[in-house]
């Protein structure tokens, strides 16, 4: 049983908090709860947390606004749960900097195993960046450092998520070498790819906008239409 890893708990519907923050306290994790968006803040403020979970339909502060403020100091994943189970609405929420998307009504085991596999994937890349003398990947203007998990541009520090690291980490590793779709999908989130283009299609767009001059018309990665994309680098 796990007893190490804390998870803050953002959920304002009462049933479904005390649902939540049960089911997971007896799978062995520390629990810390918010149940509208200042308290969350607060809570985030002063504690150390290995994953949040997000609802998003919150008093007083929205939770995309929550996400976009926890993503901008952490790279902790942040697992959203809401009703607004749209492909619009995961698109946001996963184009904003979180890790993983359930939609209202879920089951406890199903949120179990996305927690699970959400730490599971932020401890490995911990212990790579502990274990592992410092290694870079230089393209052009950009450093990437692929033991502390950071991006620069020109010298500039960049704020990019868990995801979007994975799939610059991928591309960039993998010069030339055109990826899929769902080559890229089940290499980062490491599920089956069922062809939901817009989880990749949200995650370029937003990896573009940051580390791109001009996203209209990418320097580093290229569209190959028909296939998937890629990080061109001469010979």
């Amino acid at each position: 049983m796990i007893m190490n890893d804390s998870i803050l708990l953002i959920e304002d519907d009462q049933e479904i908090h005390e649902m939540v923050l049960n089911h997971m306290q007896k799978e062995g994790y520390k629990m810390t709860s918010a149940f509208d968006g200042n308290e969350a803040l607060r809570l985030f403020s002063k504690g150390t947390y290995d994953l949040v979970i997000l609802d998003l339909m919150l008093p007083t502060a929205n939770g995309l606004d929550i996400l976009q403020t926890i993503r901008k100091e952490s790279m902790l994943p942040i697992l959203i749960m809401s009703a607004k189970g749209s492909d619009l609405d995961k698109a946001l929420g996963l184009g904003f900097g979180a890790d993983d998307y359930i939609a209202k009504p879920f089951s406890l085991i199903e949120m179990t195993a996305r927690v699970r596999a959400a730490l599971r994937r932020s401890q490995q890349y911990s212990h790579t960046a502990l274990n592992h003398s410092e290694q870079k990947v230089q393209i052009g203007g950009l450093e990437i450092n692929l033991s502390y998990f950071s991006v620069k541009r020109e010298g500039r520090e960049l704020n990019l998520t868990a995801k979007e690291f994975q799939i610059l980490k991928l591309l960039a590793t993998n010069p030339n070498q055109v990826f899929t779709k769902g080559q890229l999908f089940e290499s980062v989130w490491k599920e089956v790819y069922y062809g939901d283009d817009n989880v990749i299609n949200v995650h370029i767009r937003r990896l573009r906008e940051k580390i791109e001059e001009d996203p209209s018309s990418p320097k580093y990665i290229k569209t190959i239409w028909g296939i998937g994309y890629k990080i061109e680098v001469e010979k």
